[in-house]
């Protein structure tokens, strides 16, 4: 388990701050795997992750889902054949919170579990 993924998220709300330019190139060493990108200039954490068929998609997907609704923290995910895309990103502050961070590493995770 990535220490990044044994943090704690915390309660976020509007004004909380966005990572710091230095933060994110901190983060991203332990997520290699992610991209970070701005859509409609919002900072946001995205990755791909492929599967053999639409079915272990779809598992790995709704394993995502669960993962989100236990903290409260929600991503968008798209399932295509073989094919998930996860993008965090808070909503409440239209960017980049630690808590993201965090969440990304757990969905890392996912693919283990």
């Amino acid at each position: 388990m990535t220490e990044l993924a044994q943090q704690q998220c915390e309660a976020c709300q509007a004004g909380a701050p966005k990572v710091s330019d230095a933060e994110l190139a901190d983060f991203m060493k332990s997520l290699p795997d992610w991209t970070p990108m701005a859509r409609e200039g919002v900072l946001q954490l995205e990755r791909e992750f492929t599967f053999k068929n639409f079915k272990l998609a779809w598992a790995f997907a709704n394993k995502v889902a669960e993962l989100a609704e236990s903290e409260f923290h929600h991503p968008t995910i798209t399932l295509e054949w073989g094919k998930v895309t996860v993008t965090w990103w808070t909503h409440a502050i239209n960017g980049l919170h630690r808590n993201d961070f965090i969440m990304a590493a757990r969905t890392d995770q996912l693919l283990t579990a």
